[in-house]
């Protein structure tokens, strides 16, 4: 399909689409989340493995050297008591200590440059599936959801389990690692102090369950929350002109208070809660640190155990519980994780699109004359809300149909409802004789041209933006479409001229302009069927009426429906469709529709009142 997508417009006072009521009440656990994140891992396994072997390497470098310092410590003491101290031995002693820590950092190292790659090809898959599955859901969930929402899902959410992941799972790792090692050494020197020491561990994990039991919604509120506030300012964003020519900033401010005081009060409630948890572990640790102490000192005195195992135990104390903080600091991350990783696989999770039949049909562009028929039509976007009750009209091969109403009446969706965006709720729409819906969406669209009265043309060139209707197209038949549709004048006069780059708004050209290359972009994909909604209403009247000829000239032979307000611009239509709430009410040629004067002969008059 050529042309764009039909984009609502932004709501006043700073309403969304799709409104924000707050997280919901329930948010799933930590362990669902995780357990979904971890599949996304598995692909990974052998790296996941050799990060964990170089952690454990490490970790056993690492916690030897406490037992290397506590001989060199008894070698002085024991030195100093026969009056000759062995400076070699203790020099030995430490150049093995420099080597163990070398050798510990070197394997660090090599597993946090591991645990980088798999974290930043995890996120590059997320950002992947996202936009993927973006184009995978039906129309009706852009049309009831805030582009913001879905946008900060892919960037914001993706971020935070990016980052949360290379920290937490890297740490976990090493802390994992390390505790085992120091466990091991800390029962070769005294198995009764080990007991000691290992009390801190159900003490700190039952007071952490606590807490995480308590901050997990705050976490997942704080991702929605966070999600509504970029919602929000993508669309005042979007709308500004418009929020300050209807005054209403302050209604968009108070919006946006009310969003970002939410968020205040549960990132503030998340973070409060879960900053505890660490300051309660040091205090545990310090407990069962004194326990040692006081215990290592009995031992001495007993002879249990010599002053250098006292000191390499008590060094081994203070490393148990550094990791042991750090698994207890990873909860917390695991929290903001847990919480931006629901977010991505509720949307992940959306039901798709109602795929194509398994033996859906081609539609191949230029092949065939198109008839398009609509029998008994029906359709709402609920099912309370009918929106077209019994639309029938038979529209032969190169017809041109205008399609009139006021506001409301459904013209734009029979557009929609024609294109498959939306599935009739009753009826078909035939296309040579075959309901639309056993041919391939992909195939279906490509024979249609669209001009909107919203245009959309994206941060390039203005030859790259007509050229989207045709991607190999030669700047020759670029140059060709933007004559076609009085184009080419106005692009010669700008500074580069059809290499001129457009911002992402495409506001350094004016709204006309921007109308006109839509409609070379449709010239150039030379469709089979076209569809022009409203194509001219943001032109001058002088290029409306050489718009109106180059238009005439590519409907030639070509099935075309024409969405108009302007009456005069469809006075040469084959068939008029006169709508209204949503049923056909009069049909026929301008002339006959005149000479019936009736709904349509009020409309046309009163334009001209």
């Amino acid at each position: 399909m050529s042309g764009e997508n039909r984009t609502s417009a932004p709501r006043m006072g700073g309403g969304m689409r799709g409104a924000f009521n707050g997280p919901a009440a329930k948010p799933k656990n930590l362990r669902s989340s995780m357990r979904k994140l971890a599949g996304y891992m598995t692909v990974y396994a052998p790296l996941i493995i050799l990060a964990a072997l170089l952690a454990v390497l490490s970790a056993v470098f690492t916690v030897a050297g406490p037992k290397y310092l506590g001989r060199a410590t008894d070698t002085l003491i024991s030195g100093a008591a026969r009056g000759a101290i062995d400076f070699a031995g203790i020099g030995k002693t430490l150049s093995m200590l420099a080597v163990l820590y070398g050798v510990a950092f070197l394997f660090s190292y090599l597993q946090g440059f591991v645990m980088s790659s798999i974290t930043a090809s995890i996120t590059r898959k997320l950002r992947d599936d996202i936009f993927k599955k973006m184009h995978r859901l039906p129309f009706s969930y852009f049309d009831e959801t805030a582009h913001g929402d879905t946008l900060s899902r892919i960037t914001n959410d993706v971020d935070t389990i990016s980052t949360t992941m290379n920290q937490s799972f890297s740490q976990i790792i090493t802390s994992i690692a390390s505790l085992a090692g120091i466990t091991v050494m800390m029962f070769t020197i005294s198995w009764q102090l080990t007991i000691v020491a290992l009390l801190m561990i159900p003490a700190s994990l039952f007071s952490t369950s606590l807490i995480i039991k308590k901050s997990q919604g705050y976490f997942k509120k704080q991702q929605d929350y966070l999600g509504a506030v970029n919602g929000h300012i993508e669309e005042m964003f979007s709308a500004h002109d418009v929020v300050c020519a209807f005054n209403g900033q302050h209604d968009s401010i108070q919006k946006f208070s009310e969003f970002n005081n939410s968020l205040y009060k549960s990132a503030w409630k998340a973070n409060f809660l879960s900053g505890v948890i660490i300051p309660l572990t040091f205090i545990i640790s310090n407990f069962v640190y004194a326990l040692v102490c006081i215990a290592g000192g009995v031992f001495a005195l007993k002879k249990i155990i010599t002053i250098g195992d006292i000191q390499a135990f008590l060094q081994y104390v203070r490393s148990f519980t550094q990791p042991l903080q750090m698994i207890t600091n990873v909860t917390n991350i695991l929290q903001q994780t847990a919480a931006a990783a629901e977010r991505v696989f509720e949307f992940l999770e959306l039901k798709d699109e109602i795929p194509d039949a398994p033996d859906a049909k081609l539609l191949v562009k230029g092949e065939n004359d198109f008839n398009v028929c609509f029998e008994n039509v029906e359709f709402g976007y609920t099912k309370d809300k009918i929106v077209i009750h019994d639309f029938s009209a038979d529209v032969a091969c190169g017809q041109k149909i205008a399609v009139v109403g006021p506001t409301g009446a459904g013209k734009s969706t029979m557009v929609k409802l024609l294109m498959r965006f939306y599935d009739v709720s009753g009826g078909e729409i035939k296309i040579n004789g075959v309901d639309i819906r056993s041919y391939k969406r992909d195939s279906l669209r490509s024979v249609f041209g669209m001009v909107l009265q919203d245009t959309w043309l994206f941060k390039g060139s203005i030859a790259d933006n007509i050229r989207y209707g045709k991607r190999d197209a030669s700047i020759d038949e670029v140059i060709a479409a933007a004559k076609a549709a009085q184009v080419d004048s106005f692009v010669r006069s700008l500074p580069d001229g059809y290499n001129m780059l457009l911002n992402e708004e495409a506001d350094n050209v004016s709204r006309g302009q921007k109308q006109l290359l839509t409609i070379a972009r449709t010239i150039i994909a030379d469709p089979s069927i076209l569809i022009l909604d409203e194509a001219t209403s943001n032109v001058d009247t002088r290029t409306e009426v050489l718009i109106q000829r180059a238009m005439d000239n590519l409907m030639s032979g070509r099935t075309s429906f024409v969405i108009a307000h302007r009456l005069s611009t469809i006075r040469n239509a084959s068939l008029i469709l006169v709508m209204n709430d949503g049923d056909i009410i009069e049909q026929g040629t301008h002339d006959e529709l005149l000479a019936k004067n009736g709904f349509y002969a009020k409309m046309y008059y009163s334009q001209f009142d």
